[in-house]
């Protein structure tokens, strides 16, 4: 659980992707006890069904990557809920493989889901975002999006991808009222989980404070960035991991 849930986001309609698991399941658990209305979005429609009962919020199935999707996702929410307030763009996969043995299939499906989804979802919101005069969008990026690693071309280009992002659809919304800004996380997730002990043994010895942070341990940083009190932070990257990045 989060240390600190003096954010109040009663009113607020947040919209997470990729929350049937992992940190978009712990930040759409926090934002639901922080008061919010949570709207929780993942392609595994079981899933997300199962993990927004769990939160108390609301599952819809959709593929980040398809426009239509995204739409219809989008229009249902606000036929339901007619607004959206914080939107976090999480959804994310992994085909990961040597730049020489990447196919293009492994290589478009990844883009398609970290950048094309973070563009698809913000681009559906702007609307309302513009009409109500106020928004936060809050990216998750990653520090190999900077540093690259081995075996991951797709993922670092993606990545990358949407710190780019951010920047410009931050100049682009501040006119409107709407802030967007992006963690890059180190989190203890099921990508975590499955690396064999030693190799995770000599990950964690190169954070300097030891350890992989826990997914409840992000919310702190994007309620803050999703949070009225950050109105003029706005297209930043704010590393939420241990120090990796230094």
């Amino acid at each position: 659980m989060s240390g600190n849930l003096s954010f109040d986001f009663s009113g607020q309609t947040a919209v997470i992707t990729g929350a049937a698991r992992g940190i978009g399941l712990e930040l759409s658990r926090n934002f639901a006890r922080a008061g919010a209305d949570v709207i929780l979005i993942d392609f595994d429609g079981e899933a997300v069904n199962q993990a927004a009962e769990e939160v108390g919020g609301r599952g819809i199935r959709a593929d980040v990557s398809d426009t239509a999707s995204v739409n219809a996702a989008i229009a249902q929410i606000m036929a339901e809920n007619d607004r959206i307030d914080v939107l976090v763009n999480n959804a994310g996969i992994l085909r990961d493989g040597m730049l020489w043995k990447l196919s293009d299939a492994d290589w478009d499906a990844v883009l398609a889901v970290h950048a094309g989804g973070t563009f698809k979802m913000t681009r559906a919101c702007v609307p309302q975002f513009r009409a109500q005069r106020f928004g936060r969008v809050i990216n998750v990026t990653s520090y190999t999006g900077l540093r690259g690693n081995i075996g991951q071309s797709n993922y670092a280009m993606a990545k990358a991808g949407i710190i780019g992002f951010t920047k410009t659809a931050a100049k682009e919304l501040a006119h409107f009222g709407v802030t967007v800004n992006a963690i890059s996380p180190n989190a203890d997730t099921r990508m975590i989980a499955s690396v064999p002990p030693d190799k995770r043994a000599e990950l964690e010895a190169a954070i300097p404070l030891g350890r992989f942070g826990e997914p409840s341990e992000m919310f702190d940083a994007v309620a803050f960035l999703a949070s009225r009190e950050a109105s003029y932070i706005t297209g930043v990257v704010l590393p939420v991991d241990g120090g990796i990045s230094i």
